[in-house]
C-alpha cells in the first residue's frame, strides 16, 4: 500500500469533499512491484456487485482484462459511507477509480482522465408519481431535483442555473450512488433526479415507476480517474482503452467486440442484472455474500475459522460450484482432492459435506503455523491448501538460502516463484512448484477478502443502494 506524508497541507475542497491534493508517488512501475491494481468503484449494478457470490460489473470486468493483460492481480476497493474515492486514490489506497465517472473540470483539479471509453447523456429522471411530466429544461422550474453534491450533475445543474435556468436541487448523501438515487425516485421518495442514459435504461428494466425527462448534457466522456503523476499508468491504460473504444473519422465511437459484450450484458438487461434486481430470480438461498453464507457461517465456528475468509475461498475454488471438478482431480465448492480425503467421491458433491471437509484441511494448515503472526498464518494457511505442505517447506528452506525470514510469506512468496526456475527446483525436495499459481492464490482470496468485508459493512448502511442481492432494502 502506498504511504503518503502526513505532514503535507490538507486542503478542503468544497465541491468534492477533498481533504488530499497531493498525491503519492505510485505509478505503474511501483504497481506492477506490488502484483496489486487496486480498483476504486462503489457497489452498483453498472460497476461492480455480486451475483451468486462470484463478482461481477461493467467496470469491473473492463478493469479485470487490463489487470489479467498486464498480469496483475486486481483488488476491489468499495468506497464507503464516510469514504471520499478521490481521497481514497490520492493517498494510495487505490490505484484507478472506475465508476462511470464523467471527466469535468472539477474532477480535473484534483485527479487525471484516462482516454473515454463511453460517451453518455445525462437526462432528467421523474418518479411516475409526480403527474405532468416536464420535456424541456425551461420547464423544470416547478421540479425539485435530488443529486448528490460530488456528483457531475450537481455541477451541470448549477451551471444551468448560472445560464439563466431556475431549477431546485435537493443535496442527498454522498452515499447515495445514481442507482440507489433512481430507485427511490422509482419509490416516490424524491420527485427527480439526474442519470447518465445507460444507466437509466439499464435501471428501468428493472425498477417501475421511473420516467425518463429531458436531456440536460449531451455526450459526456465516461473515464477512469487515476493520480495526476501516474503518466505510465495512465499511458497503459489509454493504450488498452483505445483497442476497445475510439472515434472513426465520422466522430461515431467504434468499439471492440469485449466491450460490446460487456455493454449488452449490463447496460441491456442480461440475467446479472434481472438477477441483481429482482432476487426472486435466484432459485437457491441468497446470503449477504454468497449462495451458502448460513451454511459456511455455521461449519466456520464449528472450526473456529473466519467464515468471511472461508467464503472467499470457495469463490476462488469453485464459484461456489457445487459440481466443479478440476483438471487435477479436484471436487466440489472447495476442490477437495478425494485421495486426501476419507470421505467418498460421491458425498464431496455436498456443499454441507464438501465445505466441512475443507474447513477441516484449512484448520490443520492454520494449526501447523499456530506460531505465526495472524496475517502471515493466514497466508501460509492458504498457499498449503493450494500447492501442500510440501512445496511450503522447499520455499521456506530456499528463503532460508537467500537470507530470508522463513515466517514472512512475502519472502516465502519471493521463493515461490524461484521454484518454477530449474536451477532452483532440482535441488528441492518437492521438485518444481507452479509459485505463480499459488502466489495469485493467496493475493485473490485475501483480495476478495477485503471486498467481502467493505460489502459486509455497506449491507448495514441504512443508505445501501443494493436492496436485493444483499438481501436487504433500501430506505424508501
Amino acid at each position: 500500500m502506498g504511504e503518503f506524508n502526513k505532514e503535507k497541507e490538507i486542503v478542503e475542497d468544497a465541491t468534492l469533499g477533498v481533504s488530499i491534493l497531493e498525491p503519492v508517488k505510485r505509478d505503474y512501475a511501483e504497481i506492477k512491484h506490488s502484483g496489486v491494481l487496486r480498483m476504486i468503484t462503489s457497489y452498483s449494478s453498472d460497476s461492480y456487485f455480486l451475483h451468486r457470490g462470484i463478482q461481477s460489473g461493467f467496470e469491473y470486468e473492463l478493469v479485470k482484462n487490463f489487470a489479467k493483460e498486464n498480469d496483475l492481480a486486481l483488488e476491489v476497493i468499495i468506497v464507503g459511507e464516510h469514504d471520499n474515492p478521490y481521497d481514497l486514490l490520492n493517498s494510495g489506497e487505490g490505484d484507478i477509480i472506475a465508476n462511470n465517472y464523467t471527466v469535468n473540470n472539477e474532477r480535473r483539479r484534483v485527479v487525471e482522465f484516462t482516454r473515454p471509453y463511453n460517451l453518455v447523456d445525462q437526462i432528467v429522471v421523474y418518479s411516475k408519481n409526480l403527474g405532468e411530466n416536464p420535456e424541456s429544461i425551461t420547464e423544470l422550474e416547478d421540479i425539485t431535483i435530488a443529486v448528490r453534491r460530488n456528483s457531475s450533475y450537481y455541477a451541470r445543474i448549477k451551471q444551468l442555473n448560472k445560464e439563466g435556468f431556475n431549477i431546485n436541487i435537493e443535496v442527498v448523501p454522498d452515499d447515495l450512488d445514481t442507482e440507489a438515487l433512481l430507485y427511490q425516485v422509482a419509490n416516490g421518495k424524491y420527485m427527480a433526479t439526474v442519470a447518465d442514459d445507460n444507466i437509466f435504461d439499464a435501471s428501468s428494466k428493472y425498477m417501475d415507476g421511473l420516467v425518463r425527462g429531458p436531456v440536460i448534457a449531451n455526450r459526456d466522456s465516461i473515464a477512469w480517474a487515476i493520480r495526476k503523476n501516474a503518466p505510465d499508468l495512465e499511458r497503459n491504460l489509454n493504450r488498452y482503452l483505445y483497442k476497445h473504444f475510439r472515434f472513426g473519422d465520422d466522430g461515431i465511437p467504434k468499439r471492440s467486440e469485449f466491450l460490446n459484450v460487456l455493454r449488452r450484458r449490463y447496460f441491456e438487461g442480461g440475467s446479472k442484472i434481472e438477477a441483481y434486481f429482482k432476487p426472486e430470480m435466484i432459485a437457491s438461498e441468497v446470503g449477504v455474500i454468497s449462495p451458502y453464507d448460513s451454511l459456511i457461517q455455521v461449519i466456520a465456528e464449528e472450526f473456529e475459522l473466519d467464515w468471511v475468509m472461508m467464503t472467499s475461498m470457495a469463490a476462488q475454488e469453485s464459484k461456489f460450484d457445487q459440481y466443479s471438478e478440476s483438471w487435477a482431480g479436484a471436487v466440489g465448492i472447495m476442490q477437495i482432492l478425494p485421495r486426501y480425503s476419507k470421505i467418498s467421491v460421491d458425498s464431496l458433491y455436498i456443499p454441507e459435506v464438501n465445505i466441512r471437509e475443507g474447513a477441516r484441511i484449512l484448520r490443520e494448515n492454520l494449526n501447523h503455523y499456530s506460531y505465526m503472526d495472524t496475517t502471515n498464518q493466514w497466508k501460509f494457511a492458504l498457499a498449503t491448501y493450494n500447492s501442500g505442505q510440501g512445496h511450503i517447506a522447499d520455499a521456506r528452506r530456499l528463503a532460508i538460502d537467500h537470507n530470508d525470514d522463513p515466517n514472512d510469506w512475502d519472502s516465502v512468496a519471493k521463493a515461490l516463484l524461484r521454484l518454477m526456475q530449474r536451477k532452483y527446483y532440482q535441488n528441492a525436495r518437492y521438485g518444481f512448484a507452479r509459485g505463480i499459481e499459488t502466489v495469485r492464490y493467496v493475493n485473490e482470496i485475501t483480495n476478495r477478502n477485503n471486498t467481502y468485508l467493505a460489502i459486509l459493512a455497506l449491507s448495514n448502511n441504512q443508505n445501501s443502494p443494493m436492496p436485493s442481492i444483499l438481501g436487504i432494502k433500501s430506505v424508501n
